[in-house]
């Protein structure tokens, strides 16, 4: 069982940046990690997603160039910094992990993450 801690939501006016980070209990059952988002009405929505053990990370297009994900191994913990937002990004955003290898570390369906952080609140106002 891997326990995920989210932390780094606020509020942020358009253009700004906010870093969000995601600690993991454990790494054996976490080599992919990702980050989701969901507005109010809407579906979970893939944002960003690494292999913890080196693969590359991945951003979806709605916010590639803007976003970053990124890994530190030695505090088992994944961040998602986040620039130029927009008032679109507002969203309860959470941190998804499971054992997937390499090949499978994709931003898949949520159904597809074995464990879930509780989320964090993001508002661009």
């Amino acid at each position: 069982h891997v326990q995920l801690v989210e932390s780094g939501g606020g509020l942020v006016q358009p253009g700004g940046s906010l870093r969000l980070s995601c600690a993991a209990s454990n790494t054996y059952s976490s080599n992919c990690m990702a980050w989701f988002r969901q507005a109010p009405g809407k579906d979970r929505e893939g944002v960003a997603v690494i292999y913890t053990r080196g693969g590359s990370p991945y951003c979806s297009d709605s916010v590639k160039g803007r976003f970053t994900i990124s890994i530190d191994n030695a505090k088992n913990t994944v961040s998602l910094q986040m620039n130029s937002l927009k008032p679109e990004d507002t969203a309860m955003y959470y941190c998804a992990a499971d054992r997937a290898g390499l090949a499978l570390c994709r931003l898949r369906q949520p159904g597809d993450f074995a464990y879930w952080g509780q989320g964090t609140q993001v508002t661009v106002s």
